[in-house]
């Protein structure tokens, strides 16, 4: 049967219209070829600007927040090795725990390196219910200073999974704690406290979420709202302790999970005057941001120290390049935290020297003033 007319002039019509489709399937197919995952996309910037890559602070500094978990059995000798060439005075290390394991640590650090260490002792807070609470607790307060226990770390189990004889959960602001608070505060020793996660890992996991990679490569980090007290919850929990005992001083740990929101942190310390943080694990947010961090350091720079958390020698270079330096757009140490690019903050010495050392011999006691005189 022959082709009308009409059927003549769309047949080639047609046949372009599939060979652009076959094209167009075939350049796809090629692109999921070689599509990647945003775990695997580590773009190399072409941005030309002047460099300023550190390996060592500018001034003698106290880690205030750093983990060793074998420390009664590690070679001190070889970690001051590293120090030393990170200009590292003092490692505070809030991993103590107690018993045993606390007098070995104390007796490594006497016997080898007595002024390079501080160590901090950490309580079981789901012994609340237990005979001998608050009793037992007190004095393994009071006979860890004797020890030379400098102060108190408080993990952020409580708040969210520790919980009491009755299976509830046991708020940071339960008052069966308050006798813990104040002990501190009667021996003059802060408390460095982690409440929370932060804000993100309440949010829906999707692609608004700016911590969606980290809550991908560590699900268990995502706190489902039904399953959780919600941020503001344990922020508000903890905010009451910190004034309800104005005369212990607290570290709240992270920039107390308000990095991203440094005009709330700075209200808090309006607030309240024996409130203190550090930048452990949260240095990217404030290389984010380098004007308003920059000057929040300096609006507040009697109370902030450095921190670091997880110990990797490398990864400290990152904060001396933006507390020290004016550098732009470089990369963060680990991507899962910070997929966006740091700036320098550029701080004034003044303001270096408070948060490397300063604040700290101000706020844990004990510490051999003689690392840092002439400075």
């Amino acid at each position: 049967m022959a082709f009308s007319k009409k059927k003549w002039i769309l047949l080639p019509f047609s046949v372009l219209v599939f060979l652009g489709l076959v094209y167009w399937g075939i350049g796809k197919i090629q692109y999921r070829q070689n599509v990647m995952d945003v775990e695997e996309y580590e773009p190399i910037s072409t941005l030309i600007v002047p460099e300023h890559k550190l390996t060592r602070a500018k001034y003698p500094f106290i880690d205030v927040h750093n983990h060793q978990w074998i420390m009664p059995i590690q070679s001190l000798d070889d970690l001051v090795v590293e120090m030393d060439s990170l200009n590292m005075a003092v490692m505070v290390n809030l991993s103590g725990f107690r018993g045993k394991i606390l007098e070995w640590s104390l007796e490594n650090v006497d016997q080898n390196h007595p002024s390079r260490f501080v160590v901090f002792l950490n309580i079981d807070f789901e012994k609340l219910d237990d005979p001998g609470w608050p009793e037992e607790a007190l004095v393994l307060l009071e006979e860890g200073v004797k020890q030379g226990v400098k102060g108190l770390k408080v993990y952020k189990g409580l708040g969210l999974t520790d919980k009491d004889n009755a299976g509830n959960r046991i708020a940071v602001d339960d008052p069966r704690l308050d006798p813990i608070w104040a002990k501190c505060g009667e021996l003059g020793i802060p408390v460095l406290i982690h409440s929370g996660e932060p804000n993100s890992f309440w949010n829906p996991k999707d692609k608004h979420n700016e911590r969606w990679l980290e809550l991908k490569q560590e699900p268990g980090r995502y706190k489902d709202p039904k399953n959780n007290p919600s941020f503001e919850e344990i922020m508000a929990e903890q905010h009451r302790v910190f004034r309800k005992h104005p005369n212990t001083k607290f570290i709240n740990a992270h920039l107390g999970w308000f990095g991203n929101d440094l005009e709330r942190l700075g209200k808090l310390f309006d607030e309240m005057p024996n409130m203190y943080t550090e930048l452990g694990a949260v240095l990217a947010e404030l290389g984010r941001q380098p004007k308003t961090a920059r000057a929040f350091m300096i609006k507040y720079q009697d109370r902030v120290m450095f921190g670091k958390d997880t110990y990797q020698k490398e990864e400290y270079y990152t904060y001396f390049r933006v507390l020290e330096t004016g550098d732009e757009y470089f990369d963060y140490y680990r991507k899962r935290h910070a997929h966006w690019k740091m700036y320098g903050l550029e701080l004034p010495d003044s303001v270096l020297r408070k948060v490397y050392y300063e604040n700290a011999l101000n706020v844990i006691p004990g510490i051999d003033r003689s690392l840092f005189s002439g400075l």
